[in-house]
């Protein structure tokens, strides 16, 4: 994706420098510490144990989750039907290999939960929709970001397994390439316990080799190879014709990898066709993280990829999903409490200049915002500065 104009909005400082956007485009990832605060880090992780904790095991179908190496990649209906559910899936690992009973407590056995966290629990829906979010997405270049494949990923102490190299556009496909995953760490991620690690620059010298996709007769998944675009438009433009050639076909050097210890609260950015891994975790410490991805709403995004979009409501929007309005009201704030008030600036005569924030839905067409201001019992004005 090309980088976007610079624009006067009084986001822009929330996204990238220029310098940052330089070393992820050079790199193809990008690590921003401190992103997330402290008490939002642990109210996620938080969320997290509270989610492995009450799940019930007695209904479960103890889908076990595999990258493919050592058995079929998951792909039964309780995957396939995740995208808008919260669903939990198991380290395979975490099972004896004679009796397939679990060896271990579920709280320590799951590999990962998802895919519609960032709608369906309320802490992770309020760390993923955000202005700063937004703003990167801006500086990354997207029209239309939309939302998907939200999971909290949980290598566990002694089971957590390996991933193998992958580009996530392998598994959101659009076409042109878009996928773009942010990749939160709720606790250190160290080598002892399975931190990332990259093939830098691998974005701009491999297309993306393969998708994951629905068998044609439904049942189940399998890998199939890219017929259309291996690199997002523009990107890629300065490879050689006949390197990137060989790159498209398959004819790929040994990668270098390059380890990323973090501290909890970091974001890494990665590019959809940045090769990446993780080793497996043998150490006694977990190390929990949170995910989720963009791509570009205008890029074609077909009924073959293995995560559809919800039927009625589609990908999350992240721009467009939130209404910012002043609001001016001369006693000094609203009496409807149900408002948030994120900022008040200062303003003559005791009156509180507010800036407001609601869904859009909720405010096109079924709510009119001046006449919750008066019903609020206060005579002010409201203004539409922009969407976030």
């Amino acid at each position: 994706m090309t980088p976007s104009r610079t624009s006067n909005q009084p986001d822009d400082n929330l996204g990238l420098t220029p310098e940052q956007l330089a070393a992820y485009n050079q790199n193809g990832y990008l690590l921003i510490p401190e992103a997330l605060s402290t008490s939002v880090t642990e109210a996620l992780l938080a969320e997290t144990l509270r989610m492995l904790d009450t799940f019930p095991l007695d209904t479960h179908p103890l889908t076990r989750f595999s990258t493919g190496e050592s058995s079929a990649h998951v792909g039964d209906d309780y995957f396939l039907t995740s995208g808008d559910q919260v669903r939990f899936f198991f380290e395979e690992d975490a099972f004896d290999p004679i009796t397939g009973a679990l060896t271990k407590p579920k709280h320590l056995a799951v590999n990962k939960i998802g895919h519609y966290l960032h709608e369906l629990s309320a802490p992770f829906r309020a760390a993923t929709v955000t202005r700063r979010h937004a703003a990167i997405a801006r500086s990354l270049g997207f029209r239309d970001p939309r939302i998907l494949q939200s999971m909290a990923i949980c290598k566990q102490p002694e089971i957590g397994g390996r991933v193998p190299p992958h580009q996530d556009s392998t598994f959101l496909y659009t076409d042109p390439p878009s996928a773009v995953g942010f990749w939160i760490a709720l606790e250190d991620a160290h080598v002892e316990n399975g931190c990332l690690s990259f093939a830098r620059g691998s974005h701009r010298r491999t297309g993306v080799q393969s998708r994951f996709v629905r068998k044609a007769d439904g049942r189940g998944t399998e890998f199939v190879d890219v017929d259309g675009k291996r690199f997002p438009q523009g990107q890629g433009d300065e490879m050689m014709e006949d390197e990137r050639e060989g790159k498209e076909h398959g004819q790929q050097e040994e990668e270098e990898y390059i380890l990323a210890e973090v501290k909890a609260g970091t974001l890494v950015l990665i590019h959809g066709n940045l090769m990446h891994k993780s080793e497996s975790n043998r150490s006694g410490s977990s190390r929990f993280i949170y995910t989720f991805h963009l791509i570009e709403g205008e890029n074609a995004y077909d009924g073959r990829n293995w995560l559809q979009p919800p039927l009625e409501k589609g990908f999350t929007r992240l721009f467009e999903s939130t209404v910012v309005v002043r609001a001016l009201c001369p006693t000094g704030r609203p009496n409807n409490t149900s408002w948030r008030f994120p900022s008040r600036e200062a303003a003559p005569k005791g009156e509180g200049v507010f800036r407001l924030e609601f869904r859009r839905e909720r405010f096109e067409g079924r709510i009119d915002a001046m006449d919750r201001l008066r019903d609020s019992g206060d005579e002010g004005s409201l203004e539409t500065i922009r969407d976030v």
